[in-house]
């Protein structure tokens, strides 16, 4: 396929956000620090919603399209379908239980820590094949979404053995009442593999109150697991939870990375029309958010869910709607708080990653945040990619500043590549090159 380039570099002055951070966050001293020189190229084009990346450390790279199914890139740019969605068509393969609906779809992709060895590789996705009686409202328990664990054949043309490690991952079925109410809303769906290779799955609330609080459901949750899908020995949820279960109380994680200091997971996820969130994890703790009617001093909402309360179809004031329903409910005592809040603005706060390798200068370690862009009232659509400084306990932030792309679009999907390039897939249908170059 054509490669584009593009190429921008990053003045000792650029793009330095000091709007939007708390008082105590602290902008970076340029002057005496390594600035890089950053620059882009777009290295895969006419994709259809790709969501997600994986690398191998040969650079091979493994990506999902939301609405299609698995594909790899080789090292000589040589694309093959792998496993396709119900009614893709030139796959190898395909799941005639696999489907797009809304926002759900094939969406996280990630490798086995020994690949090498064992060939192994998930892909979170929806499925019809779990769905009992209580897809038929959306007021019931509705598994819908899987983790599936397959086998990449060694010259990297099909995918084999698959296996459904996680098969009771909720979905929303129909449309309800609320501001981008269709099916298949809030999945999460991003996979990673952390410290020890266990895997990291993350979930979404689906537009139903009493997911994130609720532990016997897996939604609005952060799983911890092992490749067959059992959860981590050290997993420490609370009493009568599913073990499976590392955090709860989240809204819609789409993105989960680990700092490269001392392995700590950090989420980003997307707030209700206010305070989209990064926040620390904790086994065990709560995210705090609790969108169920009759509680918290609410009476009762749309659709037995006040995510979107009061005047869920207005764009009111966010710190209003943010008093109502919070995205961090401090009447938790097991509350984790927020690193960072977006300024308590929602702007579709998506993947993230830690910034690796010593060719990023002084945002090398930092966490890489995709913001697509979604404005609502008087919030601005801010489409971009932060570069966020957090502080050493992981409870605020020093500093942000935007990587200077030069031009604005959703981003989607942000990976680390093996080359300390940050990899970057668009809902325009691209995924990009990010590389930096240290100027010391």
């Amino acid at each position: 396929m054509k490669t584009i380039k593009s190429r921008f570099v990053s003045g000792l002055a650029a793009a330095v956000l000091t709007a939007g951070l708390p008082l105590s966050a602290k902008a970076d001293n340029h002057e005496r620090m390594d600035v890089p020189k950053i620059s882009s190229t777009k290295v895969l084009e006419g994709l259809e919603n790709p969501w997600d990346m994986a690398f191998l450390s040969d650079g091979t790279m493994f990506y999902t399209e939301k609405c299609k199914g698995l594909s790899v890139r080789t090292t000589d740019g040589t694309l093959h379908a792998l496993y396709g969605m119900k009614d893709s068509s030139g796959y190898a393969d395909s799941g005639d239980d696999l489907f797009c609906e809304g926002q759900a779809g094939m969406l996280g992709v990630v490798a086995d820590r020994h690949f090498d060895k064992n060939r192994t590789l998930y892909v979170y996705s929806s499925s019809t094949k779990y769905h009992g009686d209580g897809c038929k409202t959306n007021f019931e328990r509705c598994d819908g979404n899987i983790v599936m664990r397959f086998r990449v054949s060694d010259d990297l043309t099909s995918v084999s053995d698959r296996t459904d490690i996680v098969t009771d991952i909720q979905y929303k079925p129909f449309e309800s009442n609320q501001p981008f109410g269709g099916p298949g809303a809030h999945n999460g769906g991003r996979l990673r593999v952390g410290p020890g290779g266990y895997l990291w799955v993350t979930g979404g609330d689906r537009h139903r109150g009493i997911c994130p609080q609720d532990g016997q459901l897996l939604c609005g949750k952060v799983l911890r697991i092992d490749g067959d899908g059992n959860a981590h020995p050290d997993n420490n949820p609370p009493e009568g939870f599913d073990k499976r279960i590392y955090t709860y109380g989240h809204r819609n994680v789409q993105g989960i990375d680990f700092r490269p200091s001392d392995g700590k997971a950090f989420t980003a996820e997307h707030g209700p029309w206010h305070n989209d969130e990064i926040t620390a994890l904790v086994n065990g703790g709560n995210a705090g958010w609790d969108p169920a009617q009759n509680t918290g001093g609410r009476g009762e909402c749309p659709d037995e869910y006040c995510g979107y309360e009061p005047n869920q179809m207005d764009g009111m004031d966010p710190a209003v709607r943010a008093a109502y329903t919070p995205m961090s409910d401090t009447r938790f005592d097991d509350l984790m708080p927020p690193s960072w809040n977006n300024n308590g603005f929602s702007q579709g706060t998506g993947s993230a990653a830690f910034l690796k390798g010593s060719n990023w200068g002084i945002y090398e370690g930092r966490l890489a945040v995709g913001i697509m862009g979604i404005g609502f009232g008087d919030t601005p659509p801010g489409s971009r990619i932060d570069m966020i400084s957090l502080t050493p306990d992981g409870l605020g932030i020093n500093g942000i500043t935007r990587i200077p792309l030069g031009f604005s679009t959703r981003f989607r999907g942000l990976v680390m590549g093996p080359d300390n390039a940050l990899y970057v897939a668009t809902d325009d249908g691209d995924i990009y090159q990010v590389t930096a170059e240290s100027m010391k």
